[in-house]
């Protein structure tokens, strides 16, 4: 009976986000403007919701999960912190600025601050980066279904993605932002009342060492603060770069609601993220006193084998739905960036056929969909992906958007040297270790006797520090020499006309 309705639950929540999503489509109008950032009309509420659900994915949910139970509280925990501290500080010193410039993919802001060549080198690292976000959210939905639907891991891949696909590609973000706003909404519920089940039948256990006040985990080594401080830094700056959060800035009504937006949705990523943190913490002995192993996430387990049927269920879709938002959103702003900054497809670049940069971008999304697959079938994890896919926007690209808005010196030539430097350093660093971020590197590891993993997390402070003197040191070499990266005002940059000129 259990598993009936785990099923049918489950069929009738991916049915109802399908039709939400394709009933979104109405509102595109054939106008890639419409698709790609709604029409930058999105209100407060929305705003807020879809960031949150942007933040609050699989990751930061599963990952965080497993991560707490295993190595403490804050290693988990700088998951959903790290988001909440990326919102907080765009709220601050990006949102309006950024609202204003009329952008309508975050690479935009490369080539109207650099140069077309920035805007393309730009544009590669995030959608690199970016197919392993969108992999590490497909394999929390290939592991969901293989567990409670009775699928292969593959089958459970293959069907998430085909259901993300079907309905970004259908109503863009106008789709995304609907979905967003119920899924963050089930995903808050299912939290709340999946903490006040577990505390009240179970108590929240810490043991030993583990908990939020033990924090040799953020000062020795030994206990993981390297990879904690990484993760921290890699999402709560690394993240500022990320192209699905600027689309929502970007889609925003106005700065202020930008801004406001990003403050909320920072809050409701720590509400929502942190009681997995603490729920892991003593959910190995819950499942050890019920005589189960867990065979997969930790967090599954306890939904087949602890929470009541109804419950669990809840529990369940607040899970898909973090997967299913930021699979969306990673689909859409990829396409968007392949089409409109690599392939270089204006907003203004129309035929008979309607708007090109509409139709290309559907295209693309498919293509990203399978690099997102392959990606979650090469790489069948959850944290590890994300963090994976922000500390490369953190080594090379944080450093030039910041310089690009607040510096004055800043030049085409240092952006490009940073860009490429950081994340080369990033790279190489990478296929050397044998761990990332405590896990295995199963992706590409050549074999050395300098790296080993004590160094882990260290990669992730060294790489974006590397680009920064890069930067500032070829920015200085090259004032007055044809590279000076174009003064920001904006009044000038306001509208998509002059970005897109």
């Amino acid at each position: 009976m259990t598993d009936q309705i785990f099923f049918w639950g489950i069929i009738l929540f991916l049915l109802a986000t399908l039709g939400i999503g394709v009933w979104a489509s109405k509102q595109i109008k054939g106008d890639s403007v419409n698709f790609l950032v709604a029409g930058r009309g999105l209100v407060l509420p929305l705003a807020a919701a879809t960031l949150m659900a942007q933040s609050v994915d699989s990751n930061a949910t599963l990952g965080n999960t497993d991560l707490a139970a295993e190595f403490g509280f804050w290693a988990g925990a700088s998951l959903p912190l790290g988001l909440a501290l990326c919102l907080f500080l765009t709220a601050l010193f990006f949102a309006k600025p950024m609202n204003r410039m009329g952008l309508i993919t975050l690479p935009d802001f490369y080539r109207v601050k650099y140069s077309r060549a920035t805007e393309f080198v730009a544009a590669i690292i995030m959608v690199l980066s970016f197919s392993f976000l969108l992999a590490g959210n497909l394999v929390a939905g290939g592991f969901l279904f293989q567990t409670f639907l009775g699928t292969s891991y593959l089958a459970g891949v293959l069907l998430i993605a085909t259901i993300v696909f079907i309905y970004t590609a259908s109503g863009g973000l106008f789709a995304v932002a609907y979905t967003d706003a119920i899924q963050v909404a089930i995903a808050f519920i299912g939290t709340l009342c999946l903490l006040v089940f577990i505390s009240t039948t179970f108590g929240i256990a810490v043991p030993d060492g583990m908990g939020p006040f033990d924090l040799a985990q953020l000062a020795d080594p030994a206990e993981g603060a390297a990879i904690n401080w990484a993760t921290l830094l890699a999402l709560g700056l690394g993240d500022i770069v990320a192209i699905d959060f600027m689309a929502r800035v970007f889609a925003a009504e106005s700065p202020e609601t930008a801004q406001r937006a990003c403050f909320i949705g920072s809050a409701g990523t720590v509400l929502i993220g942190v009681p997995f943190s603490m729920m892991a913490l003593g959910a190995p002995q819950i499942l050890a006193d019920a005589g189960v192993t867990p065979d997969g996430p930790l967090l599954f387990a306890l939904l087949q084998n602890v929470v009541p049927p109804a419950l669990g269920l809840l529990v369940i879709a607040a899970i898909l739905s973090a997967s299913l938002s930021t699979a969306d959103g990673a689909i859409l702003g990829t396409s968007s960036v392949i089409a409109h900054n690599i392939l270089g497809v204006r907003h203004t670049d129309h035929n008979a056929a309607g708007d090109r940069l509409l139709a290309l971008t559907r295209v693309m999304a498919l293509v990203i969909t399978i690099m997102g697959v392959f990606f979650a079938v090469l790489v069948p994890q959850t944290g590890i992906l994300l963090l994976l896919a922000f500390d490369l926007g953190f080594a090379g690209l944080l450093v030039p958007l910041a310089a690009g808005i607040y510096w004055p010196k800043a030049t085409n030539y240092g952006a490009l040297a940073c860009i490429i430097t950081g994340t080369a350093v990033r790279l190489l660093f990478f296929v050397m270790m044998p761990t990332m971020f405590g896990a295995d590197n199963t992706l590409l590891y050549i074999p050395n006797p300098i790296f080993t993993a004590d160094f882990d997390g260290f990669p992730t402070l060294i790489s974006p520090l590397v680009g920064l003197v890069v930067f500032v040191v070829v920015s200085l070499m090259t004032q007055g020499r044809g590279g000076s990266g174009r003064r920001l005002t904006e009044p000038t940059l306001e509208g998509v006309s002059h970005v897109e000129s």
